[in-house]
């Protein structure tokens, strides 16, 4: 994006995979971008629907991406759950997309006295000055940006202890490492056919049904 002079940034579940180890979460299936408006007017003003060719680690003949814009993009109601998307990001091969939305100002938080309230229409609310001015950072090997106040966006979205908790979502960060190792649970026993079930301790052999070998051991008729 920054290639083609547009303002991006990362947000939510990639800008707490930055904060980890500046990778995405292994369990996080997406990368959530913001944009500024401006920036999304000249995207759909000059990009929409555009093909860009990128080289990418080994990827050696490189990947083809559309940007696509949301005809929608202008409406900045967050009652229209179906448009919530802004733009998308999408790679040719695969179909996998980027989704970005636009960080607009909140008129009508500015119109009750709060001034530099801005908001998305996934009804998520900022201030100004906690996005702006942007940080410069790496995220997967690629230069990125992050907002201002990271770390307060982080633990308003996801609390204090999405900062701190080393164990989630069947993963546990290795400091040492400093990657999520996921959690490999110890594979169940195979019992031997003659235990009937998994409760069955397996130092008892079940006995086998014994076979009368005298008149006295059949009962009496």
């Amino acid at each position: 994006m920054n290639d083609i002079g547009a303002e991006t940034w990362i947000m939510h579940g990639s800008l707490l995979g930055w904060w980890w180890n500046r990778k995405i979460m292994p369990w996080d299936s997406d990368v959530d971008v913001q944009m500024s408006e401006r920036s999304m007017h000249y995207l759909a003003d000059y990009y929409n629907m555009t093909i860009h060719h990128y080289k990418l680690p080994g990827l050696p003949d490189g990947r083809d991406y559309m940007l696509e814009v949301n005809p929608h993009y202008k409406n900045g109601s967050i009652a229209d759950h179906l448009n919530m998307i802004d733009a998308r990001w999408v790679d040719t091969e695969t179909g996998l997309f980027i989704d970005i939305t636009t960080l607009r100002r909140n008129a009508t938080a500015e119109a009750e006295g709060k001034k530099g309230s801005m908001m998305c229409k996934d009804n998520h609310h900022y201030y100004f000055d906690d996005v702006f001015p942007l940080r410069e950072s790496v995220f997967e090997n690629t230069p990125v940006k992050v907002p201002y106040a990271y770390s307060e966006l982080l633990v308003e979205e996801y609390g204090e202890q999405a900062l701190t908790d080393t164990s989630f979502e069947n993963h546990v960060f290795n400091q040492d490492r400093m990657e999520w190792i996921p959690i490999v649970e110890p594979p169940e026993p195979v019992l031997p056919p003659y235990y009937s079930s998994k409760s069955d301790s397996p130092a008892v052999k079940k006995p086998k049904p014994r076979m009368p070998t005298k008149i006295s051991d059949l009962g009496s008729s």
